[in-house]
């Protein structure tokens, strides 16, 4: 890792900066808002968030907010991210997919608490910091980034235990929900505009065949734009 961190405009951010401003996240962020899970809280207590930003947006990493990045996409905030991926209950050895996983930064911090993570990302700009923000920090094996169409998942490793899809959609794809195992869990958030109320964190279980939602907490956070209606046509 780098020594500091520069910033447009900004002075040098040390590793100590970093280090005091990841653990302020933990306590001041997490902590309070019901992240309970200690392989979790031990996990984005230790990866360097800001490794997963443009490097003019680094200062920005722990801010308790969403991050903008290219394209309409956005590092989740903290909090957010946390929640959604302790909805998933990870147990060592699951296998997790990963959709829209912009930068990586979850699927790293799911990889970190055991999981065998599959990251699907179609932006290449974006799987290209995912790919130097992982390198040497997630165990061999542990994360696979994949570039390719966000709403088509990855088969080819199907089932998983959980899936996260990682922004707000109006509905979850069919083609994604039948990559989940008998039993598996997904988390994701829908999108108010489609549901007549605000935009809510969502816990889904495979039973039968059939996925089943559970609201799960409010969480307001980008929309994926490959996930938006096509506009259809006027008459």
């Amino acid at each position: 890792m780098q020594n500091a961190l520069a910033t447009a405009g900004r002075p040098m951010i040390s590793v100590a900066d970093l280090a005091e401003a990841r653990r302020r996240m933990v306590d001041g962020q997490l902590r309070p808002n019901r992240v309970t899970d200690p392989a979790l809280l031990a996990a984005m207590g230790e990866l360097p968030r800001e490794l997963f930003l443009p490097t003019d947006l680094a200062a920005r990493a722990y801010a308790d907010e969403d991050v903008a990045l290219p394209g309409g996409r956005v590092l989740i905030q903290p909090m957010m991210i946390a929640r959604l991926i302790q909805l998933l209950a990870l147990r060592d050895g699951d296998r997790l997919l990963v959709v829209a996983s912009a930068t990586g930064y979850a699927a790293a911090v799911a990889a970190c608490c055991g999981a065998r993570a599959v990251a699907v990302e179609e932006d290449a700009a974006l799987v290209s910091i995912a790919r130097h923000a992982t390198a040497g920090l997630v165990a061999p094996g542990a994360l696979r980034l994949v570039q390719g169409k966000v709403t088509e998942g990855a088969a080819d490793a199907a089932p998983y235990d959980a899936i996260l899809i990682e922004g707000a959609i109006p509905a979850v794809p069919d083609a994604i929900a039948g990559q989940l195992a008998e039993g598996g869990r997904l988390a994701t958030v829908l999108a108010g505009a489609a549901r007549g109320v605000g935009s809510r964190a969502v816990l889904g279980r495979r039973v039968g065949g059939a996925l089943t939602l559970t609201d799960a907490f409010d969480c307001a956070t980008a929309s994926l734009p490959a996930f938006r209606p096509r506009p259809g046509f006027v008459f």
